[in-house]
């Protein structure tokens, strides 16, 4: 048994504990809000989270995570629908005319899926009633205990030191971890790091869901809509923009937002509900990667990063929590063969399976968004969006062809579930030419809305 902390008690570190504990760690998870988790019916009105920028923001699961976590955490998503998680098929939410017929396998579509506050309250309980998890709240880790370049603890405001065989960070976006090793005199860790440039304008409903008509995320000149289902007869709506399009700032007034949504015909009946107050503004999100292996060396050994702590991006493609989630599987799968005594051997073979399995994940979220964002601020400029990217073709391709044939429909929704890659698609016989003849002489936004100019009269 191995004495393991875990810093960050989010959806990715809870997730990481319980995988852990289960294969035999001593898990201790230590988390700098000091709010204890309510009840899950309780969670959205009377938790607060303020070290988690995103924590109100819309969230919708990915089929794959629904995949992994029926694999390695059942009990969780059967106590996720027992509070009212919303149990849906992300195939079943496109009209019928575009996927057709159900066929055999469509259930690979289905997830389970919450807001945020409830998801995580469901994950709190499960983890605290798993033997080997301890979760400490209200815990704000300064920096690292060392022993030359390996780490051996933490040390916590009010002068507390805890000592573990392995510090795991799992504290998102704001993880302090590389100035906390370089304050212990270890080498920097190489680091990426960029404003991913979108703004994101939401708001919340509850009612009688609406049925869709589109994909849950829609690509339009100078906006990307949002439209998630959520736990309990609640939704989410939200719109992404470019953070240089001063003129979408008006967004942030509620009339505003309504009047722009509703330029939408297939988002607008998504508004047919009683509204929170106000419209949800997330802006300045990072992208960021670290490397904790630096021509070759490891900066650190004894402790290492997992999920946005790792890396992160623009989270409007709702891949955040399966990617933490597969990270945090991958560093169990590591541990059943490299020791924590295994120092070196540890942060080398999870480095090497990080490269391996979730880089392409992250450097392929990247990829998109750097696409999607010069697309808006072309929009904005009036100029045609014309990148030398084949690679970007086919992507647009593939999601028009997609809203006029069944098997495509499907072949779309495997990418945006994360149960494919693009290049899954294409080594498909015959699929990347069927795409790209029924595709890629598209119109750039296939679907039905608003010009630019009719959107800025919308909210102004």
């Amino acid at each position: 048994m191995s004495r393991i902390l875990v810093l960050g008690a989010g959806l990715c570190g809870l997730s990481t504990a319980m995988l852990l504990a289960r294969d035999g760690h001593d898990v201790t998870v230590l988390e700098r809000d000091p709010a204890e988790p309510p009840p899950a019916a309780d969670a959205w009105e009377a938790w607060a989270r303020p070290g988690v920028n995103q924590f109100r923001l819309p969230h919708l699961m990915a089929a794959r995570w629904r995949v992994e976590m029926a694999r390695e955490l059942p009990d969780v998503l059967t106590d996720l629908v027992a509070v009212g998680g919303l149990h849906t098929n992300l195939l079943a939410l496109l009209p019928a005319v575009q996927r057709g017929p159900w066929r055999a396998g469509d259930e690979i579509f289905e997830t389970v899926t919450a807001r945020r506050p409830v998801l995580e309250a469901v994950l709190s309980t499960a983890a605290a009633g798993t033997p080997g998890v301890t979760i400490r709240r209200g815990i704000t880790v300064s920096g690292l205990l060392t022993e030359g370049t390996r780490v051996t603890g933490v040390l916590a405001e009010g002068g507390h030191t805890l000592r573990a065989d392995l510090v795991v960070d799992c504290g998102g976006r704001r993880s302090a971890l590389a100035s906390w090793l370089v304050a212990a005199g270890a080498r920097k860790p190489d680091e990426e790091r960029a404003d991913c440039g979108f703004v994101y304008y939401g708001r919340h409903f509850r009612g009688e869901l609406p049925e869709g008509r589109a994909n849950v995320l829609q690509r339009h000149e100078s906006a990307s809509i949002l439209t998630l289902p959520g736990d309990n007869g609640t939704w989410s709506v939200a719109l992404i923009t470019s953070g240089r399009d001063r003129a979408m700032r008006g967004l942030r007034d509620p009339a505003r937002w309504d009047a722009a949504v509703a330029a939408y015909p297939l988002a607008a009946h998504w508004c047919d509900g009683d509204p929170a107050p106000g419209v949800d503004v997330m802006a300045g999100i990072e992208d960021r990667h670290r490397s904790f292996v630096v021509d070759g060396e490891p900066v650190a050994t004894g402790v290492v990063a997992v999920g946005d702590s790792w890396a992160c991006t623009n989270p409007s493609l709702g891949r955040g929590a399966t990617i933490g989630l597969l990270h945090a599987i991958g560093l169990r799968d590591v541990l059943r063969d490299t020791g924590p005594g295994e120092h070196d051997k540890l942060v080398r073979a999870f480095h090497d399976w990080t490269m391996a399995n979730v880089e392409p994940l992250y450097r392929g979220t990247l990829w998109f968004d750097a696409h999607r964002l010069a697309e808006l601020d072309a929009d904005a400029a009036g100029v045609p969006y014309r990148p030398d990217d084949m690679r970007w073709a086919f992507a647009k391709a593939t999601f028009a062809a997609s809203l006029g044939d069944e098997e495509i429909a499907r072949a779309y929704q495997s990418l945006t579930s994360l149960l494919a890659t693009p290049d899954d698609l294409r080594a498909r016989p015959g699929l990347p030419e069927k795409i790209m003849k029924l595709g890629g002489h598209a119109p750039n936004y296939p679907l039905p809305g608003p010009s630019r100019a009719e959107l800025l009269a919308a909210i102004t």
